[in-house]
């Protein structure tokens, strides 16, 4: 299987020019693309800048000219769950024609949206790619070929992913940025490229600081890692 990440901008698509009007994205969490009535059906998340901004954006998204169902499953703040069902983009249709199929979900966020998308074999893509560059704009951001066994193993360890990432998404916006600083700047490195004074005078905070925050994101990425490799040992031993 061919697996590609895709940056795109669509020109027909509703989700894409509503995030270009209104400081609000979407996540989608469920869909179904409907080939025969030519309609996709989502079920997504929004979030709007605030409430404000969601409702504006909601409005929008139900009034443009390409939806033909929006409504509100739930909404709490500046986030809901909608359902959806638009027609058919050019992008899908030639996705679907050329056999294409989504491989993962997709985001929309400042007039792009990131797609997950397989193909089968190399002319499937290299047709589709082509096509598409004809009605919208795009860039590949990467491309993975798996075989038959790496997809065993992937879907087999897709726990242990689960808990990397739920270990990752538990970091506190300051805990992630010292990590990221000091990984990029070589502190884990030996001889270490960086050091606590460099980490303090770079985040204007003390020394004492910059090391609970460093130890604190230590903690939980260790911590979820030990959990992944005790998942990855179980499925190991079957």
């Amino acid at each position: 299987m061919i697996d590609l990440d895709i940056d795109m901008r669509q020109y027909d698509c509703p989700f894409i020019d509503t995030t270009d009007d209104v400081d609000i994205a979407f996540s989608a969490i469920q869909w179904q693309l409907d080939t025969n009535d030519e309609k996709l059906e989502t079920r997504l998340i929004a979030k709007g800048e605030s409430m404000g901004v969601l409702e504006k954006g909601l409005h929008e998204l139900q009034e443009h000219r390409n939806m033909t169902e929006c409504y509100i499953l739930s909404k709490r703040d500046n986030i809901a769950e909608i359902g959806t069902k638009i027609e058919v983009t050019n992008a899908m249709r030639t996705i679907q024609q050329n056999g294409g199929y989504i491989t993962g979900p997709f985001q929309i966020e400042d007039g792009r949206e990131r797609w997950h998308v397989g193909f089968d074999e190399d002319d499937d893509e290299d047709r589709a790619l082509a096509e598409l560059e004809r009605h919208n704009e795009y860039t590949v951001e990467d491309r993975d070929q798996f075989g038959p066994t790496m997809l065993f193993d992937l879907l087999e360890n897709s726990d242990s992913a689960m808990d990397l990432l739920e270990g990752c998404r538990s970091l506190t916006p300051t805990e992630r940025e010292t990590f990221e600083v000091a990984s990029r700047n070589g502190y884990y490195e030996t001889p270490r490229g960086t050091t606590l004074d460099d980490l303090a005078e770079h985040f204007e905070i003390s020394k004492t600081a910059v090391s609970m925050n460093l130890r604190r994101s230590e903690r939980k990425i260790l911590q979820a890692a030990l959990t992944a490799l005790e998942q990855l040992n179980g499925t190991e031993e079957r």
